[in-house]
């Protein structure tokens, strides 16, 4: 398994690689099969406009068995939610692919609870 973390247009941060390490550490619980992640972390040069500050973007990228996932997108002035929000996304799309690796299909939400479904 390979973690990796790029920082673009700002410093690296210790404080913010142990926050991506933390959160990986979660994601692993989740799924234990994870190969790799690709962390990005960009804080866009942007001039004050209206009043609102630089937001800091976060790309989560998993490689799992059987496919890829991106959480993207993520912003937020506080790089702490941008980097929780789309850890969390990631997490929700894992969490799908690793029910659809069990072959696990949600019933659809108009089926009636208890009955069971018989084929004519």
């Amino acid at each position: 398994m390979q973690l990796t973390t790029t920082f673009r247009d700002m410093s690296p941060s210790p404080a913010l690689q142990a926050a991506v390490e933390r959160w990986f550490a979660r994601l692993q619980q989740v799924f234990n099969r994870i190969v790799g992640c690709h962390v990005s972390i960009e804080k866009p040069h942007r001039h004050h406009l209206h009043g609102q500050g630089s937001r800091f973007s976060i790309h989560v990228a998993l490689s799992v068995p059987g496919g890829h996932i991106d959480a993207s997108n993520q912003s937020n002035e506080d790089a702490y939610v941008a980097l929780s929000d789309a850890f969390r996304a990631a997490r929700r799309q894992l969490v799908h692919h690793v029910d659809l690796q069990r072959h696990f299909v949600k019933a659809p939400a108009d089926a009636s609870r208890g009955a069971l479904a018989t084929k004519s």
